[in-house]
């Protein structure tokens, strides 16, 4: 990207603060920000715009380790309690509450241990997994992360077909950034998610 991705403005805040103002206004508690092993001027920067809102850090000392290092720092910094775990991606602007809340009330309803939205057949994130899967994601699946979890669950796996395609997005390229900016500005207003 050439930048720190995360602290990029978004309609008046940063991207990292869009993301994690939808997953508070769904209501997730705790809520922990894990950041990857950037430049400590970036970890500070990114832990001071989220100043004031009630959120943990965590910091994957790793900077070029896959993504499932950074869910395992996660799963280890949660309360022993936590019946389940929600990962949203922090590049994931365009991901609403309401998508979100979509999740949860899946997950509730249909006794499923994995809950993942899909966008036209294609699965995406966020994602939701039981505490029960704790253990095996913070030992297994190396090389092929979360999608290992799903294959080899596949009896636990629920798929919640979304009308939204920001649950495929990704900002791994300056194009990147400005297509979900673009498609921000483009989309049905608040409280309009398909099904």
């Amino acid at each position: 990207m050439g930048t720190q991705k995360l602290l990029l403005p978004w309609n008046g805040k940063t991207v990292i603060q869009q993301v994690v103002d939808q997953i508070l206004a769904a209501g997730l508690n705790p809520t922990l920000i894990v950041i990857g092993g950037d430049a400590a001027a970036d970890t500070a920067a990114i832990a001071k715009v989220l100043t004031g809102r009630p959120v943990t850090i965590a910091q994957n000392p790793d900077r070029d380790a896959e993504m499932l290092s950074s869910v395992r720092c996660g799963l280890r910094a949660l309360p022993t309690n936590c019946e389940a775990a929600l990962v949203a991606l922090g590049d994931q602007p365009t991901i609403r509450c309401e998508l979100i809340e979509q999740l949860i009330q899946a997950y509730g309803a249909i006794g499923r241990g994995i809950v993942v939205p899909t966008f036209e057949g294609t699965r995406g994130h966020p994602m939701i997994f039981s505490a029960n899967y704790f253990g095996e994601i913070l030992t297994q699946h190396d090389g092929v992360g979360l999608r290992g979890l799903m294959t080899s669950h596949p009896q636990d796996l629920h798929e919640v077909s979304v009308g939204d395609p920001a649950v495929l997005a990704e900002m791994n390229h300056p194009d990147d950034y400005q297509r979900q900016f673009n498609a921000s500005h483009n989309r049905p207003q608040h409280g309009e998610i398909s099904d």
